[in-house]
């Protein structure tokens, strides 16, 4: 009767999902693309089916299922891909992963007809799930079309499980319904365990298992060698954040000129978290009396003219390209970390060679957030301010920041190998019928 309810609801929901991707795709394109898909109705031909479907509902799961999925198809050659996605990062992003007998659609909408039409028509013979996103009609009809459903590289915050609790009655009996759950660490186990899952192993974090991008880092290398100083990045900054971090540089902006802490000591840089809200930034930078260089308008390198680079912030607002930041940057303040957010993910940052400065709010992220502090790739501090402060004077000592440098590699080496014990972990789910 609960799942019943739900049903219903969603089900009236679906004339304002609708309204509300027609507002996201006049920013974000993407989001007009074949709307019908995750209505259940689709243009490629029925199919004979023996898809292994892969969920990855934004760009950091996508990433994250890159990795996977070349560990997936060494372990079982062969394999036909159906990947979703919920967002259109994700999708843009997802793109890169299909080779030929793949297939790339939205994810179905919960409802039970739409699911059904979902599975009835790529007929996959497992389903994954990467990270968070469960879905209480996806478990319930691929239990009903004897499809297993399996959640990889899990995780589940404190504040995630306590919400979940308090949706009990439609939460565990989805938690309690998948057929197989991969953890990160042992904390997300007992927590999931908790809402009723039953934890396979843990296996760790497969964002490990990504290599940054080598064409950007070597591009990003080139260009370095044209700056006279640092660069401080901001990188997925969140609404709210941005204006911290101006008040922080405005506040130091009496220090004297010559003073090795001054915010002139350095170029800022900052990446939007969202790139719908990239000429929002833009505009809130430009108010505060700087001026604003775009990547999309940079030619050979970013704008370092010394006669303007003092006034100057270096605005991020291309996707795709986040290991050319953090080469670029010598230190990272991590965004959602400032603001009750719970953190973006530091793993891309510190392979890249680029130390991090986070916030006091990380708990989307509280096990790695707390083995790259341990190993020196991260610093912990209270507040923007500090943040600011301590990512100038990090910049400003060359062996420190060596140090930390150092720390980023040896950290980053030493959680790798989640991708392949997944890969056989899964391996019962991928041998055909």
């Amino acid at each position: 009767m609960i799942l019943q309810i739900y049903s219903l609801l969603m089900w009236a929901l679906q004339p304002l999902l609708r309204r509300k991707l027609q507002r996201r795709g006049r920013q974000e394109a993407g989001y007009l693309q074949a709307t019908e898909e995750r209505f259940g109705h689709y243009t490629q031909a029925l199919t004979e089916g023996g898809f292994v479907w892969v969920h990855a509902v934004s760009l950091g799961e996508t990433r994250a299922a890159g990795v996977l999925l070349q560990a997936l198809r060494v372990a079982q050659p062969g394999i036909r891909i159906l990947l979703t996605h919920g967002t259109a990062t994700g999708r843009s992003q997802g793109v890169s992963l299909l080779i030929d007998g793949d297939v790339q659609v939205w994810q179905p909408w919960d409802t039970p007809a739409v699911v059904q039409r979902f599975l009835a028509h790529f007929k996959p013979r497992v389903g994954i799930i990467l990270e968070t996103e469960l879905w209480p009609n996806w478990v319930a009809q691929c239990n009903k079309a004897n499809v297993p459903l399996v959640l990889v590289n899990a995780r589940m915050s404190e504040k995630s499980m306590r919400q979940a609790q308090r949706w009990a009655w439609l939460s565990r009996p989805a938690y309690q319904g998948l057929s197989a759950v991969l953890a990160q660490t042992q904390a997300d186990a007992d927590r999931l365990q908790t809402l009723g899952a039953k934890v396979d192993e843990v296996l760790g974090n497969l964002k490990f298992d990504a290599k940054p991008d080598a064409a950007q880092l070597a591009l990003a290398k080139m260009w370095k060698q044209k700056l006279d100083r640092p660069v401080v990045l901001f990188t997925s900054s969140r609404e709210g954040e941005e204006d911290m971090w101006l008040d922080a540089l405005q506040a130091l902006k009496g220090i004297p000129h010559d003073h090795q802490d001054h915010i002139h000591a350095v170029h800022w840089l900052v990446v939007p978290r969202h790139p719908q809200r990239f000429d929002e930034v833009a505009a809130l930078i430009e108010a505060r009396g700087w001026k604003v260089s775009r990547r999309s308008q940079w030619t050979d390198g970013p704008d370092a003219d010394p006669q303007d680079y003092a006034e100057t912030v270096w605005l991020g607002d291309s996707l795709g390209e986040m290991a050319l930041y953090y080469g670029l940057s010598d230190a990272a303040l991590l965004g959602g970390s400032f603001a009750p957010l719970g953190g973006q993910n530091l793993i891309e940052s510190t392979a890249s060679g680029c130390p991090v400065i986070m916030g006091p709010h990380t708990f989307n992220f509280a096990e790695a957030a707390q083995l790259a502090e341990e190993a020196g790739a991260a610093l912990r501090v209270q507040d923007m301010a500090q943040a600011v402060t301590t990512a100038l004077q990090m910049v400003g000592f060359e062996q420190d920041e060596n140090a930390h440098v150092q720390a980023c590699m040896a950290f980053s080496k030493a959680h790798r190998g989640a991708a392949q014990q997944t890969a056989q972990a899964l391996l019962p789910y991928l041998k055909t019928n």
